[in-house]
């Protein structure tokens, strides 16, 4: 009993201490987690939220020798001005639908592919499965093209190989606007499935592994496993990541969309983001107001959607950000 008391004594003055402790002194006492956490948070503010200073120059009509805040206020015009224009339609219809077909296409596949080899025994064969769906996202994007454009040539490209060899005639498939879409994102997504799905076999590791036993006993196969016991367990995490998606649905990628363009499937190629390049730096006439008026805009939509699938998920009661 005494024990107890000079326990219950000791413990409440630790706590009184810890309350007594400046900001400072507290600092000091686990000095090295904030050390491991100052190199990211000042990334973040040097390269995320700086550069926030410069978006007003999207409502003026900046000119360099002024500066910002000596350039003319025009308000809203620059925006006006996008809606308006002929591309408007061509940029947003090309942009919304590759990165919803992005979205709806690729999504599943790093589940899948998580649930798959979370149920193979052999251990040598899920690590090389692993290394090999692993290795292409560590591979650069300008050589993830090369590649692309090397296996798709119509001379001697692989794929127009095997078509001729079969009797057909060789496809122009970079020249053909139609099919734009799909290389790009079949091959992203053969390009990120592997590194994807490492979050989803995190999830599937943390799973009471008695679920499962109890699930055996009873009799069901590894497709009623996989359905009431796996995807119920990564569903938080799918919701989350989905919502992150979500989020950046406008940002589809400047550098692989840019590299893969070329007069013959620029119809249906050109996205916000290379249409900002272009007429911000490519064009010779640089209009640095117009530009940073469409990346705006594009920032603000994003924003708007991660709050409403944010929001639906929250009235669903499924995992939310906030």
């Amino acid at each position: 009993m005494e024990a107890l008391k000079s326990a219950t004594t000791i413990s409440t003055e630790a706590r009184v201490k810890a309350k007594s402790q400046t900001p400072i002194q507290k600092i000091r006492k686990v000095w090295q987690l904030y050390a491991l956490i100052a190199l990211p948070v000042i990334y973040i503010l040097i390269f995320k939220y700086v550069p926030m200073y410069g978006a007003q120059i999207a409502f003026k009509n900046f000119v360099v020798t002024k500066g910002i805040w000596g350039s003319e206020w025009l308000g809203f015009k620059q925006f006006t001005r996008f809606f308006n224009s002929y591309d408007f339609w061509r940029i947003m219809s090309n942009t919304i639908i590759l990165s919803v077909y992005n979205l709806v296409a690729g999504f599943p596949f790093p589940i899948i592919l998580a649930l798959s080899l979370n149920y193979v025994r052999q251990h040598w064969f899920k690590k090389t499965v692993q290394m090999i769906t692993y290795a292409p996202h560590f591979i650069s994007v300008v050589v993830m093209v090369g590649i692309i454009l090397e296996l798709l040539d119509p001379r001697n490209g692989i794929v127009n190989t095997v078509i001729k060899l079969m009797g057909f005639d060789a496809v122009s498939f970079m020249g053909k606007p139609e099919y734009f879409k799909s290389i790009y994102v079949w091959s992203g997504i053969w390009q990120s499935v592997g590194f994807s799905c490492i979050i989803y076999l995190a999830a599937l590791s943390s799973i009471d592994p008695s679920l499962h036993e109890a699930a055996v006993v009873d009799g069901a196969n590894k497709m009623q496993r996989m359905w009431h016991i796996d995807l119920p367990g990564i569903m938080p995490i799918a919701i989350i990541m989905l919502i992150m998606n979500t989020g950046h649905m406008l940002d589809v990628g400047f550098e692989k969309v840019l590299l893969m363009q070329n007069p013959l499937n620029i119809r249906t190629s050109e996205v916000i983001d290379t249409y900002v390049y272009k007429v911000g730096l490519a064009s010779q006439a640089m209009n640095y107001s117009y530009s940073a008026a469409i990346g705006l805009f594009k920032s603000v939509i994003n924003l708007i959607l991660l709050v409403a699938v944010n929001k639906v998920a929250q009235k669903t009661k499924q995992a939310s950000l906030w």
